[in-house]
């Protein structure tokens, strides 16, 4: 379906049959009122369904989708998303109905004030083990970086399409941690970013298809040697935006 937009959604998918119908649905309601809007649908090598439901949708609601059989994983999801994008503004979110798109017209408002606008999960509805991780996580990145928001992992993001394609190809580093190295490339380059507390809500159905119980170890020591990578690269690289 074809349509101008004002603004294009970004949803990476991956295995969210029973529940992405569901929020493509509700944040289209809630967002179209205030906006043209496109998605952009980054599905990853779904087994259950999901793509079938995605063609359904596609019928109906305006949206760009990128799909195949094989997993490349949430960063590569979210570049390959990125690239397609057309409208002034992206919207980025997670397909798991967390995110309440109530709290979108937030940041709709807040556009022309900051080059990001971020959600702060102030009340986060997340196992405990996801939170302290974060939490740990978030001591060394503001050491390194200096950014000092609440929460720099929150997928709830609006950015224009400049900022977005000035910072996707350098965004290569955190595999399951798209919004952490954006976030602090960002901050390094001088771009404005501000926060705005958001309603969290559980998952809409399923459970996460990253960070489980068993994955997190490899994860945390593959991430901590990722942002001391970034954090040379953007020391020795252009720096701030002229």
């Amino acid at each position: 379906m074809s349509q101008t937009a004002d603004l294009e959604i970004l949803l990476p998918v991956h295995n969210e049959a029973g529940s992405i119908r569901q929020t493509i649905e509700e944040v289209h309601a809630h967002v179209s009122k205030l906006v043209n809007v496109r998605f952009i649908i980054s599905e990853d090598g779904s087994t259950d369904g999901t793509k079938e439901i995605l063609r359904e949708l596609s019928e109906a609601i305006p949206m760009k989708l990128i799909m195949g059989d094989a997993r490349k994983g949430y960063l590569t999801a979210m570049r390959d998303g990125i690239r397609l994008l057309e409208a002034p503004y992206l919207l980025c979110l997670d397909s798991d109905g967390q995110c309440d798109p109530a709290d979108f017209e937030k940041f709709w408002s807040l556009r022309s004030e900051s080059e990001i606008v971020m959600g702060w999960r102030v009340h986060r509805a997340d196992k405990r083990f996801r939170i302290l991780m974060s939490r740990a996580f978030r001591a060394p990145y503001r050491m390194l970086f200096g950014v000092r928001l609440n929460d720099p992992s929150c997928c709830y993001l609006l950015t224009p399409r400049s900022i977005a394609r000035e910072l996707v190809e350098e965004v290569c580093e955190l595999t399951q941690g798209f919004q952490w190295e954006f976030i602090a490339r960002a901050h390094c380059k001088g771009i404005s970013i501000h926060e705005v507390p958001v309603n969290h809500r559980f998952r809409a159905s399923g459970r996460t298809q990253v960070f489980r119980f068993r994955k997190i170890p490899g994860i945390a020591v593959s991430h901590l040697f990722a942002i001391f990578k970034i954090w040379a690269q953007t020391r020795s690289g252009p720096g701030a935006r002229a």
